[in-house]
């Protein structure tokens, strides 16, 4: 640990400006500080927090790989769901509990999980739990699918496409497919996650009732700021040694490094998969903070905007992707959440929320155009500056 903050100044810095984040943010919270800091701005910087992570993911394998993934918002979602399947399973079990437990006689097992299938999934004409719901009264069981779920799909495939040797924009096109696909599967009523109503009230905490919104947004930017920062020195770490020389050759000259005898699909794949993990982890933060999930949120132009924060962000840069996603996110809710000003031109009244998305492409051209490296590269170019 020691030698990866010596030999990664951004390290310590990244891990320093997020102490001081989590300590700013606190002091000014309703639940612990001043107050200035509303909940649902608390709320919105935890979940900026949480797209940080999937930029991080992101940058590790397009930045450092090589790999355009236009998918990876599916592993992001897919870790959403899994732990939106326990909030709502423990949600409805307490309700019902309390509600027949008003009765004459008490409520069998079966009568309890029966009143909790319809009351959850009545909503698209079920009456029982489907079998992907096995685990969703155990938390722990739920969070190792957090991990596993996200996984193993990325294992899946990134095996069947890296060892058929599917490369550049015809990888992209698979991985867009697999999100969109994996997006209209989810959109079918007898998937087992409730289609378009997909999962909500995600924000109700089972056991935390009493406990105010203030206080348990608070812990949840906490517990972001932390993930963000195992997750950046995790993926400095792999990126600084041997590994991480054996990925950029690989994105630099993919059939030189397979000539010298590396296993470059091996290499691929693992990157892949890892980036895959921590995009479920990332996902499972995030939705109880944003209180509902649905097959949207797998559309493919999430992932696609996802590429567009790396790249403004600069990738190849770990704090390059983390600049680029907590800009455009926070920029993204100003714009759009009536905040910014109109703009009236006298022959035209420039209305934000419906030009936020052609700002953001006009972004990006401008930074491929003009600053390849991106945000990143202004922190690179001050940083040289200051060494001298």
């Amino acid at each position: 640990m020691g030698n990866l903050m010596k030999s990664n100044r951004s390290v310590p810095i990244v891990l320093g400006v997020l102490a001081g984040i989590a300590l700013l943010v606190t002091i000014l919270s309703e639940a612990y500080g001043t107050g200035a800091l509303s909940t649902s701005l608390t709320k919105t910087l935890g979940m900026t927090v949480c797209l940080c992570i999937i930029a991080l993911a992101m940058d590790m394998v397009w930045g450092y790989s090589g790999i355009l993934s236009l998918g990876h918002f599916a592993f992001f979602a897919l870790g959403g769901y899994m732990i939106g399947m326990w909030l709502m399973y423990a949600r409805t079990e307490d309700v019902i509990a309390a509600s027949l437990a008003q009765g004459q006689l008490p409520a069998t097992p079966a009568e309890l999980s029966d009143a909790i299938a319809v009351q959850i999934f009545g909503v698209v004409g079920g009456d029982s739990l489907p079998w992907m719901w096995a685990f969703s009264n155990s938390l722990l069981a739920q969070l190792a699918l957090v991990v596993l779920v996200p996984g193993l799909l990325a294992l899946v495939f990134g095996w069947l496409a890296f060892r058929s040797r599917v490369t550049g924009v015809y990888l992209s096109i698979l991985t867009q497919a697999m999100t969109l696909a994996l997006s209209l599967y989810l959109f079918q009523n007898d998937t087992g996650l409730r289609g378009n109503n997909g999962l909500s009230g995600l924000q109700n905490i089972p056991g935390a009732e009493a406990i105010p919104q203030s206080q348990i947004s608070i812990w949840f930017l906490w517990a972001s700021i932390l993930a963000l920062a195992l997750a950046y020195v995790f993926a400095a770490w792999v990126m600084s040694g041997k590994f991480g020389n054996v990925i950029r050759g690989i994105r630099d000259d993919e059939a030189r490094v397979r000539f010298l005898g590396y296993s470059v699909e091996g290499y691929k794949l693992f990157v892949f998969v890892v980036s895959g993990v921590m995009a479920g982890i990332a996902g499972a933060l995030y939705y109880p903070q944003a209180g509902i999930i649905n097959p949207d949120e797998l559309a493919p132009i999430a992932s696609i905007y996802l590429a567009v924060w790396v790249a403004i962000g600069g990738r190849g840069r770990l704090y390059g992707a983390i600049i680029g996603a907590a800009v455009v996110s926070l920029l993204s809710t100003w714009f759009t959440g009536g905040r910014a000003p109109d703009v009236n031109l006298g022959f035209y009244v420039v209305q934000w929320v419906d030009w936020w998305t052609v700002l953001l492409g006009l972004g990006f051209v401008l930074v491929t155009l003009f600053a390849p490296k991106g945000l990143g590269g202004l922190v690179d170019l001050i940083s040289r500056k200051d060494a001298k």
